[in-house]
C-alpha cells in the first residue's frame, strides 16, 4: 500500500463532519472505524456518510451511528482472485486484512488488484448530456473578465470550462450544451480552434435569461435527465452515484450540496423575554449543506420554465416544490467543491489545481 494505514482509521466518537474532512484528505472513498490498538469496528464509506446525512439531517452525529458494523474482511494469506470478485460483486473499493483478534494489519485497495482500466463496467458510463451555464459576465472576477469570458479563465494550463468538461469525460460523456451570452464569440472561437473530440452545441441567449431561462430552449430536444452545472465550479465527486440517486428516487431535480463548517470567533448571545440572556455560547460552530451549482434535471421540469423570461434555477426549484415535485440532495464534502467565481476562491483553486 502506497499510503500509511493510520490515515484511513477513524474513531467512532468523531463526528460525521470530521469524517468527511478526513475522507477528503485521504483522497479515497472509505475509512475504517477502529478502537484500541487498531481493532476493526466497522467501515465508513462516502455512501454511508451520505445516507446518514440524508436520513438524520445531522452533520454532528457520531461516526458509530453511520458506519457499517459488518464490513467484508480477509486474512493473510489471501486469494487475489477472490478479493477481485468480491470487490466487483460487493462494489467495495478497499478490503482490510485482519489478524485473529480483528486488528487491521493491511489494506487492499482497488488499484492494488486492478490495472488502470480493468474493472470498469457499464455502471461507470454516464449516458446523459451536460449543460454548462456559461453566459454570465463574471463581474466578481473583474478585471480578468473585461478581456476574457469567465469560462475561459485559466487554472494552470487549462481553462475552467475544460476542467469541468474533463471531469465528465472520464465517465464517457461526449455531448455538451453551452449556454452563452457574454463574449459568446470568443467562447465559440476558442472551441473551434481547440477541435475537441466531443460534441458541443450552443444555446445562445440574445439577452440574459438568468441561471435557468435558457434551459427552456432544450424542451423537446432533451428527452431524459441531464446534468446542469455553473461554469465557475469544480465538483470532485462520483458522478455515477449522483445519477444513481436521481434515478432511483425518480427526482425532478437532484441538487449537489457541499457540507460547510462555519466558526464564529466570538461568544454568541441567545436572549429571551425582552433582552434577558438565556445562554452564552463561546465560539460556536455551525454546519450547513450549501448549494454548489451542480444539478441533475429531469426533462419534465423544462415545461415549468417560462419562455423568453429571466428565470433563475432557484425559481425553478421553488416552482417544483410548490407543485409537490421531488428535489433530492446529494451531499459532498467541503473540499470536493471549488468555486472559482470570486478572487479568494479562484486563488484557492490555483493553489489546489494549478500547475
Amino acid at each position: 500500500m502506497n499510503k500509511p494505514m493510520k490515515q484511513f482509521f477513524i474513531r467512532g466518537s468523531m463526528t460525521i463532519m470530521e469524517a468527511l474532512k478526513q475522507l477528503e484528505a485521504t483522497e479515497k472513498r472509505i475509512l475504517f472505524v477502529v478502537e484500541g490498538e487498531d481493532k476493526l469496528v466497522g467501515s465508513l464509506s462516502d455512501g454511508d456518510i451520505r445516507r446518514y446525512i440524508l436520513t438524520q439531517c445531522d452533520l454532528n452525529g457520531p461516526v458509530n451511528d453511520a458506519c457499517n458494523k459488518n464490513p467484508y474482511t480477509t486474512t493473510s494469506p489471501y486469494d487475489s482472485l477472490n478479493i477481485k470478485n468480491c470487490m466487483i460483486n460487493l462494489k467495495i473499493t478497499c478490503v482490510p486484512v485482519v489478524a485473529g483478534d480483528n486488528t487491521i494489519v493491511d489494506l487492499i485497495f482497488w488499484e492494488d488488484i486492478f490495472k488502470a482500466d480493468e474493472g470498469k463496467t457499464a455502471a461507470d458510463i454516464i449516458s446523459m448530456p451536460v449543460v454548462i451555464m456559461a453566459g454570465g459576465k463574471g463581474t466578481r472576477l473583474d478585471p480578468f473578465t473585461r478581456v476574457l469570458p469567465k469560462p475561459l479563465i485559466p487554472i494552470g494550463e487549462k481553462t475552467i470550462i475544460e476542467m469541468i468538461i474533463d471531469s465528465f469525460l472520464v465517465h464517457s460523456v461526449n455531448h455538451f450544451y453551452l449556454s452563452i451570452n457574454h463574449k459568446a464569440k470568443i467562447i465559440k472561437s476558442y472551441f473551434e480552434e481547440l477541435e475537441p473530440p466531443y460534441i458541443i452545441e450552443y444555446i445562445e441567449e440574445t439577452e440574459p435569461l438568468g441561471t435557468a431561462g435558457s434551459l427552456k430552449y432544450l424542451e423537446g430536444i432533451i428527452a431524459d435527465s441531464f446534468f446542469v452545472t455553473n461554469c465557475d465550479i469544480i465538483v470532485k465527486a462520483n458522478y455515477t452515484e449522483i445519477v444513481d440517486l436521481h434515478q432511483k428516487n425518480d427526482n425532478d431535480i437532484t441538487l449537489v450540496a457541499s457540507a460547510k463548517n462555519f466558526n464564529i470567533p466570538y461568544g454568541v448571545c441567545e436572549i429571551e423575554n425582552g433582552g434577558l440572556l438565556k445562554r452564552l455560547t463561546e465560539k460556536p460552530q455551525y454546519n450547513f449543506l450549501v448549494n454548489t451549482g451542480m444539478y441533475i434535471l429531469s426533462a419534465r421540469v423544462l415545461e415549468k420554465i417560462p419562455k423568453d423570461t429571466f428565470f433563475h434555477i432557484t425559481d425553478l426549484i421553488e416552482t417544483v416544490i410548490r407543485d409537490h415535485g421531488k428535489i433530492g440532495v446529494f451531499p459532498i464534502g467541503d473540499n470536493a467543491w471549488i468555486d472559482t467565481g470570486e478572487w479568494s476562491e479562484y486563488k484557492r483553486a490555483m493553489e489546489k489545481l494549478g500547475s
